[in-house]
């Protein structure tokens, strides 16, 4: 799949497809700049478990991560890959998932 920006020149889409948690520092970067709710924020319990973060169970968390909330929304614009600082995420292009 082969797309073009507004005055013509080639573009591939690069979509999110995975974020690894053991790497994601959960700073939030890449959620503020989507626009799309393709990521949210979770906490991880002492038993290794994604749980909503609210602010009755903080002491619970270890430590908070960003997970895929809705993969589809993603547009591929590789925003959050330029805002990363810990390079957690697996991108795909657009070619590849047409393949």
């Amino acid at each position: 799949m082969s797309f073009a920006t507004r005055d013509g020149r080639h573009w591939t889409p690069e979509y999110l497809i995975s974020i690894n948690s053991k790497k994601c520092i959960g700073c939030g970067r890449c959620f503020k700049v989507c626009g799309r709710d393709v990521m949210t924020l979770k906490g991880i319990n002492e038993e290794g478990e994604l749980v909503d973060l609210d602010n009755d169970d903080d002491d619970e968390i270890e430590k908070k991560v960003m997970i895929l909330n809705d993969q589809g929304a993603c547009i591929g614009c590789g925003a959050c890959a330029r805002v990363c600082p810990t390079n957690c995420q697996t991108h795909v292009s657009g070619a590849a998932e047409a393949a």
